[in-house]
This record gives C-alpha cells, structure tokens and sequence, in this order.
C-alpha cells in the first residue's frame, strides 16, 4: 500500500479469499483493504493516539440522508454530549483534493452539523470550523484538541 503522511501505524492485515483485508477497531471487524481504507484506519489510528480522541466517540461509514439520497459519512466524531463535532471525509493517497472534496463533506454537514470538518487523502490534511448559515468556511492551522 500507500507510504502515507501520518505516524507510522502497524494495522493487522489478513489475507483471504484472494483478497487482503485491514481490521477496523472502531466496528471490530475486517474490511477489504482499498487505498481509502487505507488512508481511513491510519487516520482514525492518528487521531485516537495522537490526538488523543475517545475511541468511543468515533462512528465509522454512518448513513446520512441528504436531497432524499442515503450517503455515507467516512468518520463522524461525536461531543460528550452525544452532537456531531467533527466530520471527516477521506480520500485515496492517488486522489488530490480539490474543491468537489471540501463541497461534499460541507454538503454532508448540512445533515450532521458537526463543529468541524476535515478533508485528507493520508498525504495533505485540512480541517475547518464549520460555516455558519450564508458563512465560510475558515480553515484551521491543526486539528482541534478534543473538547
């Protein structure tokens, strides 16, 4: 896979029925391994033990509904108080974030409402305080400590 811009994390990997698969420690199952899966475990491993967010708080590939439309959210994080506080989308290493990426996960949080959004593709790593109705964006310098 993928050298990715992140602490080195040691995943448990298996291979099966032709396939290789990386467990998910969130949902505590294998999943098949995809660059975005990839990018996805490393960057929940960053956060957790980084950052320092409650593994408790993570819900992973949650279901939304926007326009009628049932998408999935790649990582939602939540407060204590159980309310959406960060929002992250992923992206394989070999995508480069433009635009069409910041547009869907503030698309996704007209639904969720999360405090912050975050953008990565394991090699670039944005993350931005939420707009509030008819405001930008504004992008932060390092993600936030967790409240």
């Amino acid at each position: 896979m993928y050298q990715l811009n992140l602490p080195p994390f040691n995943p448990s990997l298996k291979k099966e029925e032709g396939k290789v698969w990386i467990f998910d420690g969130i949902r505590k199952k294998y999943l098949v391994l995809t660059p975005e899966e990839w990018v996805r475990q490393h960057f929940i491993n960053y956060l957790i033990t980084e950052l320092k967010y409650p593994k408790s708080l993570f819900r992973i590939e949650g279901s939304l509904t926007y326009n009628k439309l049932q998408k999935r959210s790649d990582i939602l994080i939540f407060d204590r108080a159980g309310k959406a506080w960060m929002l992250i989308e992923c992206k394989s290493p070999t995508i480069k974030l433009n635009q069409k990426a910041f547009n869907q996960v503030a698309v996704y949080n007209m639904t969720l409402g999360a405090k912050y959004l975050a953008v990565t593709n394991g090699m670039a790593h944005f993350c931005f305080e939420a707009a509030a109705t008819g405001l930008e964006s504004k992008q932060m310098e390092k993600f936030p400590e967790f409240e």
